[in-house]
Order: structure tokens, then C-alpha cells, then sequence
């Protein structure tokens, strides 16, 4: 965990300072090419390129469409907002999850789910702060990239049942490389980066392949009642590098939303385990 925490941070601050001269559909087009080069390198590397199946092109492209989506709100949220506000918002998604999964995988709503909702939307009232005269467009993009991670990890769970992770990441990066080079592109001119930018765009190529490697695994080996907890502590750090770098202040109000946000999603890991453990019985 501790590599997806200082991943995911590495590349926030990254895609703040990148942000200033790239609009968020030049940094997804760049990022995903450095993406694509990384997964073809060490795909072909570890002899596993022929992982790679043509089969449910179109689920693909759905979710990769959702993450797109929630990716560039993500990289717009935190040229608007603190890095702490957009990672406080971020943790809803798995309670987005919770609302979209009846719709998307005929799952059941409980009312365990709807009470993590209620609580976790609670949380969200506290961190957004919302003016009902002047909606915050920082805050709208970071709950929208909730919204979309959401549907992305939905889709994933669908594609994970007949696709390596390989498959996965490949058509991720191709695919968003794709849409990338196409918004970028609609109104005839994309930016090619300043020398000063590319280390930036280095680190955010890598650092999102690499975080989801370590959350993977780190999924792997601990319950998610375990990870999720420690996946808190992103917030923390990227509050501390967002006022030591950007000078952003510390606001308690964040900080108290984002805790009731993890406690609706603790509550609906602990109401899914348990009846697994019965089913064990």
C-alpha cells in the first residue's frame, strides 16, 4: 500500500504542475502513449503479450469510456481545488458503486448498502461545502471522476472474469491513448510538451500503472476491510504536499467528511463479508 499511496500522490502533484500548460485531454493523450509504451515493454519483456484477446472489445471500450471520463474530471478537479478536497471526494466512489451496481449487475440493494450511501453522502456535504448560488466546478469534476472511476471499477469486475490484467491495461492505454489524440485533436491544434513538462508526464505514466499494481496486490494478500483503511492515508500525505508545495491550507472540515466517507465504505465492506462468512458456515 504504501507504493499505491505515494503513486497516487506523485501523480497529483504531477498533474497539477503538468496541468498548467496541457488541458486534460493532451495530458491523457500523452500519458496514455507513455502507458501503452510501458505495457507493450514489460509485456513483451515477461513473453505474456499474447494475453492480449480481441474478445469483449465492446465492455472495453464502455469502461475504458468510463474511466476516461473520470480521469480527465480527476486531472481537471486538481487544477481547481486542494489535492486533499479531490482525494476526499475520490473515496466515494466505491459508494457510487453501491448506487450504480443494481443498475449495471442486477445486484441487490440492501439496506446496509443504503445506509452506507446516506452516511457517505453526509460525509460529501461536509467536504464539498455546497453554495447552492455558485456550484464549485472543482468540486462538480471531482465527484463526476467518482462517478466515472465507479462505473470503470464496475466494468472491470466484468472484464476481470475472462481477461488478465495485461488485457486489461493494454486495451486501457490504447484505447484512451485513442480518445485522447481525438478530444486533444477536435480543435486542430494539440501542445506538444515544454522540456520542463516531460518528467511530469513521466511520472504520471508511471505512477498510474504502478499504484493499481500495488492496490491490486495489496487487495490480494489483505481484506478489504484492511486496505482500504491504510488507502486513507493518501489523503494525509497529499494534504502535507499540498500545503509544503502549492500552499494550500489544512481544513479540518476535509478531513472530517473524508472520515465519515471511509466509515460508510467500512460499513458496506463489514455488511458484504459477513454474509460470506455465513456461506463459509
Amino acid at each position: 500500500m504504501t507504493g499505491a499511496i505515494v503513486s497516487f500522490s506523485s501523480m497529483a502533484v504531477a498533474g497539477r504542475i503538468v496541468t498548467v500548460e496541457l488541458d486534460t485531454f493532451e495530458l491523457m493523450l500523452y500519458r496514455s502513449l507513455i502507458g501503452v509504451t510501458l505495457v507493450v515493454t514489460i509485456g513483451g519483456i515477461a513473453g505474456r503479450l499474447r494475453e492480449v484477446s480481441t474478445r469483449q472489445l465492446g465492455l472495453h471500450l464502455i469502461r475504458n469510456v468510463c474511466h476516461f471520463t473520470g480521469q480527465n474530471l480527476w486531472f481537471l478537479a486538481i487544477s481547481l481545488i486542494p489535492l486533499a478536497q479531490v482525494f476526499a471526494l475520490e473515496f466515494t466512489s466505491p459508494l457510487w458503486v453501491v448506487a450504480l451496481a443494481p443498475l449495471l449487475l442486477g445486484e441487490r440493494l440492501t439496506r446496509a448498502r443504503i445506509a452506507a450511501a446516506a452516511l457517505g453522502f453526509v460525509g460529501i456535504l461536509i467536504v464539498a461545502r455546497p453554495n447552492p448560488a455558485a456550484l464549485d466546478p472543482g468540486t462538480l469534476a471531482a465527484l463526476g471522476a467518482a462517478i466515472g472511476f465507479a462505473g470503470s471499477a464496475i466494468f472491470t469486475k466484468r472484464l476481470t472474469a475472462s481477461q488478465s490484467i495485461l488485457s486489461i491495461l493494454f486495451w486501457l492505454t490504447v484505447m484512451q491513448a485513442l480518445f485522447g489524440l481525438i478530444c486533444a485533436g477536435i480543435d486542430g491544434h494539440i501542445a506538444w510538451p515544454s522540456a520542463a513538462a516531460w518528467p511530469a508526464l513521466v511520472v504520471i505514466g508511471l505512477a498510474g500503472l504502478i499504484a493499481h499494481f500495488c492496490l491490486t496486490n495489496a487487495l490480494r494478500v489483505a481484506p478489504a476491510t484492511i486496505v482500504m483503511p491504510l488507502d486513507f492515508l493518501r489523503l494525509p500525505v497529499i494534504a502535507v504536499a499540498g500545503m509544503l508545495i502549492f500552499d494550500e491550507p489544512l481544513e479540518m472540515a476535509v478531513f472530517a467528511g473524508a472520515a465519515i466517507i471511509l466509515a460508510a465504505n467500512l460499513l458496506n465492506l463489514r455488511a458484504e463479508v459477513r454474509p460470506r462468512r455465513h456461506d463459509l458456515r
